[in-house]
C-alpha cells in the first residue's frame, strides 16, 4: 500500500512539471510574439505619362519701346521751357520755344524777294511775246528774240528759287518751335531759360520714352537653345505658336506681372563673350508699373512633352554625391532605384530615365525603411497622378 501511494505521488510531481515547462514555453512564446515589431507600411504612388507645358525662367531687363533724344534743329537762344520733368507728353506737343525773331526776318526776307520776282515776270512775258511777232515780221533780229526769252526763263528761276527760300524760312521758324517725336515719359531737361543753343548739337535737350507697350530683353544660352531645336525636332516637344509665344513675367518681388507678353523675336547674333542671344519680349505697360532698366524674369514657354514623367519631389532623395534615386515597390519589398531628372514644375520632378509607369514609387514612410529589401506587406493606399496634377485613389 505504501508503495503505490509513492508512485501516484511521484507521477502527481512529474505532471506538474511538465505543465510548468509548458507554461513557460507559451510565456516566452507570448513575450517574443509582443516584442517582434510589425512589418514596416509604406505609401506608394504610381505616375502616369501626361503633357506638361515646359517653360524655362530667365533673368532680364526692361527697356523702352521707343526712345526720342530731343535735338534743336536750328540755332538760337532758349526762351522758355514748356513741359515739366517727369510728366507724360503726347506727339506734337510744345517742348522748347527757341527764339522766333531772326527766323521771322529770314521769312519776310524771302517772301520780299519772291514777291519782286514774280513782278518783274508779267512784264518780261510781254516783252518776249513782242519780240515773237516782231520776228515773224523781220522788224526785229534773231538775237533780240532770244536774248528777250533767255531773261524771262532767269525770271521764271528766280521766282522757284525764292520760293524755296520761304519755305526754307518757314521750316527754320517752325523748327524755333521744339515739339516732342512720340508720345512717352519725358525726362529732365539740359538746359534752362536763356540757353543758347545749336543745330544737332551733341547734348539732348531731353529724352523721351514710350513705356507703353515696353520691351523686356533676356539673354539664352546658345546651349539651351540648341536643346530646345534637337528636343522639336526629336518629337519630345510639341510646338504650338500661338501658346509658346505668350510670355508671363516675374517681378523684383517675386510677384507674378499682371500683363501677359509676347516672344517677339530670336536676336540672330551671339555675344562672344557670354555665349547667349537675346530674346526680345513685348509687353502692354498701360498703368507705367514697369520702367525701364528693371530687373524681372521672364517665363518663357519651350513646348509641350506629351509624354512626361512627373514625381512628386518628396518621393526624391539623392545619395552623398548628389545622384538622385526613389525607392521602388516590388514583389513586397522596396528597392532603391537611381533616376534621371530634368527638371523642377512646381512642386515636381519631371523624370527623364530610370523608372516607367508600372513602378510603385514609396511615397511615405521612407523614415521606416532601413535598407534596400526591407518587407512591407500591406498599403495604407495607392495613389496615381492624373493630368490635372491632383491625387485620386486608386479604384
Amino acid at each position: 500500500m505504501k508503495n503505490k501511494i509513492q508512485k501516484v505521488r511521484a507521477i502527481g510531481g512529474i505532471t506538474t512539471a511538465l505543465l510548468c515547462a509548458l507554461a513557460l514555453t507559451a510565456c516566452k512564446k507570448e513575450q517574443q510574439q509582443q516584442a517582434a515589431p510589425p512589418p514596416p507600411v509604406v505609401t506608394t504612388v504610381s505616375i502616369q505619362k501626361s503633357p506638361v507645358l515646359l517653360t524655362s525662367e530667365l533673368p532680364g531687363r526692361t527697356a523702352a519701346y521707343r526712345i526720342a533724344e530731343i535735338r534743336p534743329q536750328v540755332n538760337g537762344v532758349i526762351l522758355k521751357r514748356l513741359f515739366e520733368e517727369g510728366s507724360d507728353v503726347k506727339a506734337g506737343d510744345s517742348l522748347y520755344q527757341i527764339d522766333p525773331a531772326p527766323f521771322q526776318a529770314a521769312l519776310n526776307n524771302a517772301k520780299a524777294a519772291l514777291t519782286r520776282a514774280e513782278a518783274n515776270l508779267p512784264a518780261i512775258q510781254l516783252r518776249v511775246d513782242r519780240y515773237q511777232k516782231a520776228l515773224e515780221n523781220k522788224a526785229v533780229s534773231q538775237q533780240d528774240y532770244d536774248d528777250a526769252a533767255s531773261k524771262m526763263k532767269q525770271a521764271e528761276a528766280d521766282i522757284q528759287y525764292y520760293k524755296a527760300m520761304v519755305d526754307t524760312a518757314e521750316i527754320n521758324m517752325n523748327y524755333a518751335k521744339v515739339l516732342s517725336p512720340l508720345t512717352g515719359r519725358i525726362g529732365t531737361s539740359s538746359v534752362t531759360d536763356g540757353a543758347t543753343v545749336t543745330a544737332y548739337q551733341q547734348i539732348p535737350l531731353a529724352t523721351v520714352q514710350q513705356l507703353d507697350p515696353i520691351y523686356v530683353d533676356v539673354p539664352q544660352s546658345t546651349t539651351d537653345l540648341l536643346g530646345l531645336k534637337k528636343r522639336l525636332q526629336n518629337g519630345q516637344l510639341t510646338y504650338d505658336g500661338a501658346t509658346v509665344t505668350e510670355v508671363e513675367l516675374m517681378l523684383d518681388d517675386d510677384s507674378t506681372y499682371s500683363h501677359k507678353g509676347t516672344l517677339q523675336f530670336r536676336d540672330v547674333t551671339v555675344d562672344p563673350t557670354t555665349s547667349t542671344m537675346t530674346l526680345r519680349m513685348v509687353f502692354p505697360n498701360p498703368d507705367g508699373e514697369l520702367l525701364p532698366g528693371m530687373y524681372v524674369r521672364a517665363i518663357v514657354k519651350e513646348g509641350i512633352n506629351k509624354e512626361a514623367l512627373m514625381l512628386p519631389q518628396e518621393t526624391v532623395t539623392r545619395d552623398r554625391k548628389g545622384n538622385p534615386y526613389v525607392m521602388v515597390y516590388r514583389d513586397g519589398k522596396t528597392y532603391r532605384q537611381m533616376i534621371e531628372v530634368d527638371r523642377a514644375i512646381g512642386n515636381m520632378w519631371m523624370v527623364k530615365s530610370g523608372i516607367t509607369e508600372e513602378d510603385h514609387i514609396v511615397f511615405e514612410g521612407l523614415q521606416k525603411i532601413s535598407h534596400e529589401g526591407a518587407a512591407s506587406e500591406e498599403y495604407k493606399g495607392v495613389f496615381s497622378r492624373n493630368s490635372a496634377g491632383t491625387e485620386e485613389a486608386a479604384q
